[in-house]
């Protein structure tokens, strides 16, 4: 009989909407999901709610949407292919207040041309929306390009990181 591994989480209120969080057993967080996202996580039977595991991204997140905070220092821990693994560290290194296009990504991660689709397939499966900043990726004309979020709340994230103009 297999163990199934014990997940925590809580709900946080921003500026973009409820946050949903979700931690492992060792207080790494593993997701951050809003509202109606392309593959976000919803509570599941089994999970639980203890905001404990959460203190340090409450206050980190609360000092992100203030605008006092412009780097997480968090325990991450989402699981993914090798190629999503380099695409999510590369994304990790992108910082507030930049933008990055899909293909200098790609280029970063060592990847050829060609594998713009891909890296932007890695981006888009990202599990820790805001934390590891996947909205600072945009279209190579600047165009805001599809966010697992919503596009308004991508403009938003970057709005608040004066990444764009009001």
């Amino acid at each position: 009989m297999t163990t199934v591994p014990t997940v925590y989480w809580t709900r946080l209120e921003s500026p973009v909407g409820p946050l949903l969080l979700t931690a492992d057993a060792d207080g790494a967080l593993t997701s951050l999901s809003v509202p109606g996202q392309k593959g976000g996580r919803s509570v599941q039977h089994g999970w639980r709610h203890d905001t404990g595991p959460f203190r340090a991204a409450a206050d980190q997140l609360g000092a992100y949407f203030a605008g006092e905070l412009k780097q997480f220092r968090l325990p991450l821990s989402a699981h993914g292919t090798e190629f999503r693994q380099r695409v999510w560290a590369a994304l990790d290194e992108v910082p507030y207040g930049a933008t990055v296009t899909y293909g200098q990504i790609a280029a970063r991660i060592g990847a050829p041309r060609a594998a713009v689709r891909a890296v932007g397939g890695a981006i888009g499966a990202n599990p820790l929306l805001i934390l590891r900043p996947c909205h600072r990726v945009i279209g190579a004309d600047g165009s805001m390009t599809g966010y697992a979020g919503g596009v308004e709340r991508k403009v938003r994230l970057l709005t608040l990181e004066s990444a764009l103009a009001c």
